[in-house]
């Protein structure tokens, strides 16, 4: 029996099943090695770890102050902590204070214990605002801030501007690459291999750490003296992980 060749087959039918199975081996011949370099170049590989950290100036302070007002009554309160939190808002916008904004509103009842028996006997409202200014107008600031209405100093940070962190930041990326490259080098110069290429990067951070709150005070206490406030500097890492093959 003769198989029909195939519409548009320039191979006679019978010739068709010899040249298969040539055709599977020669792809075979050129898989089989090309698979095996992959999976040797994927085997023989070094991940390292590199680790960098730029230190830069903090020029902003980032403040969080409030209203505090105690009463008889919870209308009382609330409506005088209103009315000296929005002058304290005038005031800080007046000023032209970057970030403004209300981090917390709060109107509980205060209690009294007699007897072991709770009651109440007034209420607190506080009010509070956060907001980013120069380091060095901060102590005036704040000053003037508790003369608007401002009752509690709650905390003050220091960071650097958003253009000096971006700058740190690539800086930082590139001491990590370098950091991890120097690292494999030694480990190949130890084992006496050759390092070939970087098959894969992995960028796992590059941000600087929350500032750390200080201060807390009652604005009642610094009234009277100037404060002092005095920046400090801000770290930036970053980490790099490289694998190279060898």
């Amino acid at each position: 029996m003769t198989r029909a060749a195939l519409p548009g087959s320039q191979f006679p039918s019978g010739n068709l099943w010899k040249i298969l199975p040539l055709a599977i081996l020669l792809c075979a011949t050129f898989i089989l090695p090309a698979f095996a370099q992959e999976k040797d170049r994927l085997w023989r590989t070094l991940s390292v770890s590199g680790r960098g950290v730029e230190t830069i100036p903090t020029t902003l302070a980032q403040v969080s102050l409030g209203v505090e007002i105690q009463g008889k009554t919870a209308q009382e309160v609330q409506q005088e902590a209103a009315r000296r939190s929005s002058a304290v808002v005038a005031f800080l916008k007046s000023k032209n204070v970057e970030k403004l904004q209300t981090t917390g509103i709060r109107l509980n009842p205060v209690y009294s214990y007699t007897n072991n028996v709770q009651r109440i006997t007034g209420y607190a409202a506080n009010n509070t605002v956060s907001f980013s200014i120069p380091t060095e107008q901060a102590g005036a600031l704040l000053d003037d801030a508790v003369k608007a209405g401002a009752t509690q100093i709650n905390g003050i940070s220091f960071v650097a501007n958003d253009e000096a962190i971006a700058v740190a930041q690539k800086q930082a990326l590139k001491e990590a690459t370098q950091d991890a490259q120097q690292q494999a080098n030694a480990v190949f110069s130890a084992l006496g291999f050759k390092p070939k290429e970087v098959v894969s990067i992995q960028v796992n951070n590059a941000t600087a750490p929350p500032p750390p709150m200080f201060l807390r005070a009652e604005a009642a206490k610094l009234a009277d003296n100037s404060t002092p406030v005095i920046g400090g500097e801000q770290q930036v890492e970053a980490s790099v992980t490289l694998q190279i093959s060898y």
